[in-house]
């Protein structure tokens, strides 16, 4: 059993973290202004499922092969940004719709989900964040370290579902005031486009 000051302080750090805005939190919201709030917290839910999958394989000790392997680093990440270059283009690419006031989303959520947790998956930098974060409130005098470390990923993966159920919920109505204007919406796709692409170029850039 984790004890109740290392409990408390590693909700506090996860806090923290979940709530600045960064790569899973951008991609939340740029689903939920294009797609509407269900659309987004699919796409928060599909990067929690990644973050369990992450949890996992720190378990068992994925992660740390991953780690030990520059190459095996480096294809995982170049799969993962080409993947992300390649959502940003076809958003791009996607015609504006005909009746904007038709309220059709862009994609299912089922499909936002599914590519959520593909990305995710496909970010050996965040199987890194939970290879070397997770151990650090590990302590072996509190029982079962595998356990601890269930414990303590499935914390994280609540209380970052919880942040990017709050963004999606908050874009999701900026998504609904902007495409009453049609000619925002125009724009709409491809400055989502261009966030799926500047973090796939983030990806590719990122270093061990």
């Amino acid at each position: 059993m984790i004890d109740l000051t290392t409990l408390i302080a590693y909700t506090a750090v996860v806090l923290g973290f979940v709530f600045i805005p960064g790569p899973a939190t951008l991609q939340t919201i740029a689903r939920a202004t294009s797609s509407g709030t269900r659309v987004g917290i699919a796409t928060g839910a599909g990067i929690a499922a990644g973050d369990v999958f992450h949890t996992v394989m720190a378990m068992i000790g994925i992660s740390a092969i991953i780690a030990a392997s520059a190459t095996l680093f480096s294809v995982i990440k170049y799969i993962g940004a080409v993947y992300l270059i390649y959502l940003g283009v076809r958003a791009i690419m996607e015609k504006t719709p005909a009746n904007p006031a038709a309220g059709a989303l862009a994609i299912p959520a089922g499909k936002a989900f599914r590519q959520a947790v593909l990305t995710e998956v496909l970010n050996p930098k965040t199987a890194l964040f939970f290879l070397a974060f997770l151990p650090q409130f590990v302590r072996p005098e509190n029982g079962t370290v595998m356990l601890q470390m269930a414990a303590l990923g499935a914390i994280f993966v609540v209380l970052g579902l919880s942040s990017t159920v709050v963004f999606a919920v908050s874009a999701g109505r900026l998504g609904t005031f902007l495409s009453r204007n049609p000619s925002v919406l125009r724009w709409q796709g491809k400055v989502v486009g261009g966030i799926y692409c500047a973090l796939g170029v983030r990806l590719a850039l990122q270093q061990r």
